[in-house]
Order: C-alpha cells, then sequence, then structure tokens
C-alpha cells in the first residue's frame, strides 16, 4: 500500500513510469493466476446466504476460486462462446456469480443484468448484446428470479444456452430440506437448452484453460447504463480497464492482509471493479453478506456483528446504507476496521459526520462511472478529506473541466473553480468506442479523447473535484439512475397534460426521490391522485414512480418553450426543506433557493424566531443540497 494523501503523491506516482511501462498481466485471468501463485491458501471471496453472525458461510481461498473460474471458462468455451459472443448473468450476490463474471470475461464478454429488471427489459439487454448463454438461479423460495429470466430467453432467441445456480447448497437443516417442497415450479417458456451450472462446470478441467488467451487488449465486459428506463445503452469495458481498476485498489488500499465486506451487487461496476478485481490484484479478501446485500433480511441489525465476525478492514457502501446503519447502534467489536468508502450518490455532511462519531472510523468518498470501467477520484485516505469533494483524480486518471459544444468541440477549458462539465481520459476510457452503438458515442468525447461525463464540476486549487451539477438530467435514488423521461412520457399520456418536468427532489436518505410538476390542458381538470395512478400504471420501473406530483398553473420555461428545470428543483427544494424544518419544529424558512458558482442550487434561510443552530445543522445535513443563512 503506497501513500496517498495529496496531488503530489498522485504525481509521484505517475512520474514513476508511463502506465503502458507498468509490465501488468494482459489478461484478468493471468493477474488472478498471479495472485493463485502468491496467495493460494489464504482465503479470497467469502459468501453467506443468510446475515446472521453465526450463520452458515462458505470461503473459497484464492486456489480453488481460481479453479472454479477455470471449469466455468472452459465451460463457456466448449458451449461456443468465442473472445467476441457474450455470456449474460442475472443473479444475485453468491460465489457462483463471482465466478460466472471474471470466467466470462475469460472466455468471452461477460454481461451482468440487474436481477431487480423486468422481463422485458432483460429480453432487451439480452438482445442488445446478443448474448448466447445466461447464467441465472434455479427456481427458489421468495424469489421469482428464474421465471423472470424464462420469459425475458423467450424474448431473446440468440440465446442457446441457460445455466442455472442453485442455492440449496449454502443452506442447513432444517431449511435445506424444506426447499425441494416449496421451490416454485418454472414453466419451459423458451427453446434454449437448461443445464445445472454446478454440474457442467464440475465436468470441465480446473488445472488449465482449455483454450490459449489472446494478449490483445480487448473487450471483456458489456455494462448495461439505461436498462431502467427504456433502451439500455451498453457501456464496453476492456481488459486493460478492469486490471487498471484492480491495480489502483492494489497499490492505494489494500493488502492480502485485508478483508473488506460489499453488500453491494456484482451485476454493477462498484463492486466488479474497484473491490473484485482489487482484491484479484492484491490478494485481500472480500466477503459478501446476503444474495441482495444490503438489502438482504436482516444485514443492517446484523452489520456490525458481521463486521466482527470477519475482522473486517474496510467497508465498503453507499450514502442510503449509511444512514440506515446509523438509524442501529453500533453493538459489536468494529476496531479493525480502518476505513468506509462511499460511492454511487453524494453523502450528505451530517451522515459523514454521524459515522464517524460513530464508529470512530473515517469515510473516504469517491467518484466513477460505468462508462470509464468506474473510478476516475477518491478523497485520499491518508491526505485531507474535503467534505463535499469527491477527492482528487487517481493516477493516470486526467481530469478536465471543459466548456464543449455538442460535437465534442472545445470553447475552452474553465479556470480553477470555474464549473464546466466533468471530462476525462485514463485507462478506463475507451476512446472512441465507450457505448456498443456507434451513434451513441457521436459527440462523446472532447478531442477525441476525453470522455464528457455530463456531470458539472469544478477542480479546486489543490486539485480536489467538486460535483456541483447533471447536465444529462438524470435522477439519482440511491445510486440508482432514473431517466426523467420516462416519468415525463408517462404522464404526457394522460389527455389532462400539457406539460411535466420530473426531476428528483432532496430526501435524507435516498438522496433523491422522482417527483413530477404538471401544468394542464386549458380548461382541463384532473386530480393529483389520478395522476399519480395514470403514473404507476405505466411506469414499469418502480422506483421512477414520483413520490410526489404537483399540479401549477403554469410550469416555468425557457424562450424556446422547454420546461425549465432549474426552476422546479428550487421549488422542490424550498418544500423539502420547509417541511422538514417545521416538522422539527425549527423556527426557520426557506427564503429563497440560489444559483452559486462553486456549489450549485443552496437553500437561503431566513429565522422566524430563536433556532437551536446544532438542530438545524443535524436536520438539514441529511440532505445534499447545501443551505445558508440569508444576508
Amino acid at each position: 500500500m503506497t501513500r496517498y494523501a495529496s496531488r503530489a503523491d498522485r504525481d509521484a506516482i505517475e512520474a514513476e513510469m508511463p502506465w503502458e511501462a507498468r509490465g501488468l498481466p494482459a489478461t484478468v485471468y493471468q493477474l488472478l493466476d498471479r495472485t493463485r501463485q502468491a496467495h493460494g491458501a489464504r482465503p479470497a471471496i467469502s459468501f453467506q446466504l443468510q446475515s446472521g453472525p453465526k450463520d452458515k458461510a462458505e470461503t473459497l481461498i484464492w486456489a480453488d476460486f481460481q479453479a472454479q473460474i477455470t471449469q466455468a471458462a472452459n465451460l463457456f468455451r466448449s458451449l461456443g462462446i468465442g473472445e467476441r459472443d457474450v455470456v449474460a448473468f442475472v443473479l444475485p450476490n453468491c460465489l457462483e456469480t463471482a465466478v460466472t463474471l471474471i470466467a466470462g470475461a475469460t472466455a468471452g464478454i461477460i454481461s451482468p443484468i440487474n436481477p431487480l429488471l423486468e422481463a422485458e427489459q432483460i429480453g432487451s439487454i439480452l438482445r442488445e448484446t446478443g448474448a448466447k448463454v445466461v447464467v441465472t438461479l434455479r427456481p427458489f423460495p421468495k424469489t421469482d428470479l428464474a421465471q423472470k429470466v424464462a420469459e425475458a430467453v423467450a424474448l431473446a432467441p440468440n440465446v442457446t444456452t441457460v445455466l442455472e445456480v442453485d442455492l440449496l447448497h449454502y443452506l442447513i437443516p432444517p431449511k435445506s430440506w424444506l426447499v425441494p417442497f416449496l421451490r416454485p415450479k418454472n414453466p419451459a417458456q423458451h427453446k434454449a437448452k437448461v443445464l445445472d451450472f454446478t454440474t457442467a462446470c464440475a465436468a470441465q478441467p480446473r488445472e488449465a484453460l482449455t483454450f490459449t488467451e489472446s494478449d490483445i487488449d480487448r473487450v471483456c465486459a458489456y455494462f448495461h447504463t439505461g436498462g431502467t428506463t427504456g433502451m439500455p445503452k451498453i457501456a464496453q469495458h476492456k481488459a486493460s480497464g478492469m486490471i487498471y481498476n484492480g491495480w489502483l485498489g492494489q497499490r492505494l488500499l489494500f493488502t492480502e492482509q485485508d478483508t473488506v465486506i460489499c453488500p453491494l451487487p456484482l451485476f454493477h461496476v462498484f463492486a466488479a471493479y474497484p473491490i473484485l478485481m482489487s482484491m484479484i490484484a492484491s490478494g485481500a479478501h472480500v466477503v459478501f453478506p446476503t444474495p441482495a446485500g444490503y438489502r438482504g433480511e436482516g444485514v443492517f441489525d446484523n452489520f456490525w456483528k458481521l463486521i466482527e465476525r470477519w475482522k473486517v478492514t474496510f467497508v465498503i457502501t453507499v450514502p442510503t446504507a449509511i444512514s440506515a446503519l446509523m438509524q442501529r447502534p453500533v453493538n459489536a467489536d468494529v476496531s479493525s476496521l480502518k476505513y468506509a468508502f462511499s460511492g454511487s450518490a453524494p453523502l450528505p455532511v451530517e451522515l459523514y459526520n454521524r459515522f464517524e462519531k460513530a464508529t470512530g472510523v473515517t469515510i473516504v468518498e469517491g467518484y466513477g462511472l460505468t462508462e470509464a470501467t468506474c473510478l476516475v477520484s477518491v478523497n485520499p485516505p491518508q491526505g485531507v478529506k474535503k467534505i463535499g469533494s469527491v477527492g482528487i483524480p487517481f493516477p493516470y486518471t486526467h481530469v478536465r473541466i471543459l466548456d464543449a459544444d455538442g460535437a465534442g468541440t472545445v470553447r475552452r477549458e474553465c479556470g480553477v473553480d470555474e464549473v464546466g462539465e466533468i471530462c476525462i481520459a485514463n485507462p478506463g476510457v475507451f476512446e472512441g468506442s465507450t457505448y456498443t452503438e456507434v451513434d451513441k458515442n457521436r459527440g462523446l468525447f472532447a478531442e477525441g479523447r476525453y470522455l464528457r461525463t455530463g456531470d458539472l464540476g469544478r477542480l479546486d486549487a489543490d486539485g480536489y473535484l467538486y460535483i456541483t451539477g447533471r447536465a444529462k438530467d438524470l435522477i439519482i435514488r440511491g445510486g440508482h439512475n432514473i431517466d426523467p423521461a420516462m416519468i415525463e412520457e408517462a404522464l404526457m399520456s394522460h389527455p389532462a397534460v400539457a406539460f411535466v418536468g420530473a426531476i428528483g427532489q432532496p430526501d435524507g436518505f435516498a438522496g433523491e426521490l422522482p417527483c413530477a410538476y404538471v401544468e394542464l390542458v386549458k380548461g382541463a381538470e384532473v386530480t393529483v391522485e389520478e395522476l399519480t395512478e395514470h403514473a404507476a400504471g405505466r411506469i414499469t420501473e418502480r422506483a421512477a414512480i414520483p413520490k410526489h406530483i404537483e399540479i401549477l398553473p403554469e410550469l416555468p420555461k425557457t424562450a424556446v418553450g422547454k420546461v425549465f428545470k432549474p426552476a422546479l428543483r428550487k421549488l422542490a427544494i424550498t418544500r423539502i426543506y420547509n417541511a422538514v424544518l417545521a416538522g422539527q419544529g425549527i423556527a426557520a424558512e426557506v427564503e429563497e433557493v440560489v444559483e452559486d458558482r462553486k456549489r450549485g442550487l443552496v437553500a437561503r434561510l431566513r429565522r422566524t424566531g430563536d433556532v437551536d443552530e446544532a438542530a438545524i445543522s443535524r436536520t438539514l445535513g441529511e440532505y445534499t443540497r447545501p443551505w445558508e443563512w440569508a444576508a
């Protein structure tokens, strides 16, 4: 682990040698083999189906983890998967999920799919990627995943084989005895061949690959970025980007002595690359509790005891999970903890302070995105952590704040603390070909090299990056991206609706929740309840159903007649902050919401009586939008 405390440390690492001269393995499997040789008998990955600190868990050492990956990769090749063919998985977390992810990237191209999506959405991703093999669950109590995937495969005629993972072996009697009687039936809905994953893998050699890997830097993974909001966009990840993420974890954070708990899903880049790839690079040990991670039954209640059980040194988390954890006492020995890492959404200041006070552990906030194979920046673990920033860019990651036109032509580069579009270049950026669909790459790169993230931000004088808004207008609910167009289209289909503006309103738990402002057709009448029911019946993704709908006499619009969303965001911030202040009995209210050059939208408050400063800081500190007293 290298000291990483400042921009100077970052620059010193880069000055050692160019990225290309680092001599890292050419493939993920070669990186895995190197770790197996160095740490073969050490624990690699653990999983427990249930969340209790004494519940059954299974652990694979590095030698066995590699052997299982070897068998699965050999199986995929035997099923006709070549380097340009796709293996998709629709799985919750378990050991087989991690094996499939790395084996699929070794034999061909792996395509993780969110198991919470509906069958039609899964089917559209299978068609978009041309997946030939799908790995999913065998029917199991309390989940309809197998049935949903069966429907999806029926919509994707390119799929020739479905491999089913059975979670039964993670249980002990008497529950293991009951599953065969409670297991739901899976009616055949497609023509693909169905095989048992474990049995099929066991028939393959485990000592070595049955094929020769290509040393070219090829595409190894497809991650979908829009499957919850209509037609998915498929981001392409090359081996070099996956290895880059792993190298960063090994160089800056983890050693083989560390244990990381990661209750985040392996279909998401955060768990797949900064965590699993970092484990492969460093030889550290990762623990996945329950198939659903943080959403698993009892995970929050047992979390601190799980840290004590596994002697965890690093916690991987997101703001919504931190909020839930802070509602529970720290009821176990967590002295093994070094750091907690938070990503996927902005972290409210109050949550940061509360977690540090309760655990004695600092939260390190970072920034990454699917289009860049994840990692971009981090608040330096051994350095100054500027609350509200996402830290300094990683070694070999170059961030520029640019003013560019729609074609990617740079009009100018922004100065220190000046807000513009965050544009990045690093080994994780596939220049010119971020998406599988050529049209989606047009205008995506500034100067042909710097990926335009769609996020607005600034760099301060110390090189720390701040995110101030989103050019793309996405609503981010607990790290889950929601396209406002989905909400707007659903409401616009109502005959009484003339205009709709969907935005994310502040929320102390999820960061943002979807809400919509509506202008009615002249003379039309409709209730909010009717609009809510109408929207719910047309929005397939439950997380995208608006939590608040408000009818306005007229929506604010631009000179060309577009709905002006910054004004709607100001309305939402005012409404939410005033409601929470009144609910806490705090004598203050929002006077106005203003646009600050550095901080984005800021709520200005005025006192309506005597104010408890600590109470207001505590209350509004749960939200990511800043506030200040009006002059």
